[in-house]
């Protein structure tokens, strides 16, 4: 079997720049990449940039090698980049599902996805909210988080993909608990830190200044932290978002949880949109994403930047190989 970690990768919706940046990776050294997908688009996507591509057809786990691999998909309908067809939606489902499937198997060590366009899926009748629901439901509804993370940055979400006026009502004492503690121990056990350092922000400008803008630090947050604290967390918070983010305290925290969508991502973005990655915490496998859309108006341009691509195949590669190392250590 394998000694170098072996990464499944969804290139996500064909319209868009996914197929681009996969047709642009280079074979690796010292991983397996397997690209779930259908070779026609791969190939009529790499004619279209006129870039050569090659690639091993998927041969199994036990056969595997460093290099490139094409586990086949069929797509139901031809592609044209920057045109989307919900006739495809099922295709990009079932490359997520499949792709999710080895890794519950043991067959990739991790997942890296493309960006999906869920305009395109819900508008052919499938319920789809995002990669992060999609994924915990496959591994059998196992609470989840949502983080990013850049060099110097990490932001996990209380909150993911929600109208803002429902954000409120979704910050349950239950629900921060289990989103910290996951929180917590995926810190420990993906990125090596032994006792984490997290700040919890406020939900209310100026974290609800003592009850003025809000009670929801007072009822919710606060004897969230309290508890977990009690139990040997090292929490810090709520502290008003306006503030968290200055670069002077932020080495004191090794994550910031944001407690929805918008609190958090902009900063993250703005302080390193090309090298950030979306993180699933608390899944069986490990799961990392770019954290850009599908641009469609940049597909088969050549102009689309692989860096976020690029940097999440590296963390899936780290975490898998730092895994399986702790494994073999424990036989």
């Amino acid at each position: 079997m394998p000694t170098f970690p072996v990464i499944a990768i969804t290139p996500g919706e064909p319209a868009g720049i996914g197929p681009d940046l996969c047709v642009g990776l280079k074979p690796p050294r010292d991983a397996a990449l397997v690209l779930v997908a259908d070779p026609a688009i791969l190939r009529e996507r790499a004619r279209e940039l006129n870039r050569p591509f090659e690639f091993h057809a998927w041969p199994g786990r036990a056969l595997a090698e460093p290099r490139l691999y094409v586990l086949a998909i069929p797509s139901p309908r031809p592609v044209s980049p920057g045109q989307l067809d919900p006739g495809n939606a099922r295709y990009v489902l079932a490359t997520l599902a499949r792709a999710a499937n080895g890794c519950l198997a043991g067959e990739f060590d991790a997942l890296v996805t493309g960006p999906v366009h869920k305009g395109a899926i819900n508008d052919a009748g499938l319920p789809f909210t995002g990669h992060t629901e999609f994924l915990a439901d496959r591994a059998g509804g196992k609470p989840v988080v949502m983080m990013l993370a850049a060099p110097g940055l990490r932001v996990a979400l209380a909150t993911t993909h929600l109208p803002l006026a429902e954000v409120p009502r979704a910050i349950t004492r239950e629900r921060l608990t289990t989103v910290l503690r996951v929180l917590q121990a995926d810190l420990i056990v993906r990125f090596g830190i032994v006792r984490p350092r997290i700040r919890v922000l406020g939900l209310n400008p100026h974290a609800g200044e003592g009850g003025h803008l809000g009670r929801e630090e007072i009822d919710v947050i606060e004897p969230v932290i309290r508890q977990l604290r009690g139990e040997g967390m090292q929490l810090e918070g709520p502290v008003p978002a306006d503030t968290a983010f200055l670069p002077d305290t932020l080495a004191e925290a090794d994550a910031v949880l944001a407690l929805y969508h918008d609190q958090g991502l902009p900063v993250l973005k703005h302080h390193d949109f090309a090298h950030a990655v979306n993180i699933t915490l608390g899944l069986p496998f490990v799961r990392t994403s770019v954290d850009h859309g599908t641009a469609l108006e940049l597909a088969g341009t050549g102009r689309a930047d692989p860096s976020s691509l690029i940097a999440a195949i590296e963390l899936a590669c780290n975490i898998a190989g730092t895994q399986m190392n702790a494994d073999s250590k424990r036989r």
